[in-house]
């Protein structure tokens, strides 16, 4: 899928306005503390990247705790420390990130580490995200997809100085995301960049200077690792599959609705159904294009003779959208239809020994904070208030969020929990006519 998705790609240009001086915050606190908390470490359960991915009892996701329009506004520890509690009752164990640019990760760590020391029992560990970029990008300069960004070696660096201070919780760390996918064209690199990350943290792994058990990955889209276009299928991708612990492939039905969409579209003669029976189907049919995806990312690593293990590092399901997910574009968006895609995503991967780091656990406005009804806002399983959306109803039911708050809001069901008044909002996909 060569055209740019730039739902997926638009709302990271906002990163760029404090990048430098978050960069040289971050770099300072990191390094300048790390001897110390090695001083603090206490003796606690051990457990490995190998036995937390793909075992069920360790539920992942994809996590950002930004409230605000702006980046520049960061979640402080007590509110990130909120969030661990809410996604710890909830079942989850590993979290994934996506950039130590900013202090949210650094601080999420420490908001983790310190839950730790006041319960032992507390369990969390993060998959840590690296960002990589190539040169110029998110300038007014052409990037440069041949060349990548001087900026990726402090990135990297610092992903390395916080693995190194919080062994005991980052047991993954990810190298790039979707930064090698050519729709992502305000950034991506090829795969050569990503292949010498990776082959710079394996190496520290050998030297001692990281864990031995620490596994690497890079987390990007399932064409990027081989399963769609064959120009992806390079001697640089070979070699990449061969440095990685494992694979980490994003796969995203919801957008395709859009971009790809024969799976999605309905008949032109459309049978005397109900709406929930329709869409019902159309879920079906969504669930087992993203297994289509995972399939031919596992078709390809055979082709070329390896066999490790393939995990998803991303999918999800918006819940409003003004653009081309919505009642006048393709009608994927609605709580609904996330409902049935989380459940049927979490049936699926749990019974096949699949990670699934599904995309995400709060709605975040930063993402298109110039559209308030931009999907990229709106694919938390909790929005901003506190109202758990209908995947995730069941838990409100179960009292999993007593006593529980964010923003001192308590945990309540989006809709009143009525779902004749959610079903309302739901719409059948186009027919091909429509369409």
């Amino acid at each position: 899928m060569e055209k740019l998705k730039k739902s997926r790609c638009q709302f990271w240009s906002n990163r760029a306005s404090n990048y430098l001086t978050s960069v040289l915050f971050c770099t300072g606190l990191i390094l300048g503390s790390c001897e110390t908390k090695q001083e603090e470490k206490k003796e606690v359960k051990s457990i490995t990247a190998a036995e937390i991915l793909g075992n069920p009892d360790y539920q992942a996701i994809s996590y950002g705790g930004y409230r605000q329009k702006s980046r520049e506004v960061q979640p402080t520890i007590n509110e990130l420390k909120d969030d661990m509690k809410i996604l710890h009752a909830m079942g989850i164990r590993i979290l994934r990130t996506y950039n130590v640019q900013l202090q949210q990760a650094p601080n999420l760590l420490e908001a983790i580490y310190e839950l730790k020391a006041e319960d032992p029992e507390f369990e969390m560990y993060v998959m840590l995200g690296a960002w990589i970029d190539c040169l110029n990008a998110w300038t007014d300069l052409e990037p440069d997809h041949n060349v990548e960004s001087p900026q990726n070696e402090g990135e990297i660096a610092r992903a390395v100085a916080l693995a190194k201070k919080y062994p005991e919780i980052v047991k993954v760390i990810a190298v790039g995301n979707e930064a090698m996918v050519r729709w992502a064209a305000s950034y991506y690199v090829q795969p050569e960049v990503i292949l010498k990350w990776v082959n710079h943290l394996q190496d520290l792994k050998t030297q001692g200077e990281l864990p031995a058990d620490l596994w690497i990955t890079s987390s990007d889209d399932f064409s990027s690792w081989g399963g769609g276009d064959a120009s992806y299928h390079t001697e640089d991708l070979e070699a990449l599959y061969n440095a990685v612990d494992y694979i980490s492939m994003h796969t995203y039905p919801y957008h395709n609705t859009h971009y790809n969409p024969q799976f999605w579209l309905e008949s032109n003669d459309p049978k005397d159904l109900e709406t929930k029976e329709v869409v019902d189907a159309a879920m079906i049919r969504s669930r087992d294009f993203a297994k289509a995806q995972y399939d031919s990312v596992a078709g390809y690593m055979k082709s070329i003779g390896i066999n490790k293990p393939i995990h998803i590092g991303e999918t999800g399901w918006a819940t409003v959208s003004d653009g081309f997910y919505g009642e006048e574009g393709s009608r994927a968006t609605d709580e609904y239809k996330q409902g049935t895609y989380y459940k049927l995503m979490r049936d699926w991967t749990n019974s096949e020994g699949i990670s699934c780091f599904y995309f995400e656990a709060f709605d975040e406005q930063w993402k298109d904070s110039q559209n308030p009804l931009g999907s990229e806002n709106h694919f938390g399983l909790i929005d901003l208030q506190g109202k758990a959306k209908y995947p995730i109803w069941d838990k409100v039911d179960a009292g999993t969020f007593d006593g529980l708050t964010r923003d001192g809001n308590q945990i309540t069901k989006s809709f009143n929990g009525n779902l004749e008044q959610l079903l309302e909002t739901v719409k059948t996909p186009p027919t091909k006519n429509e369409f």
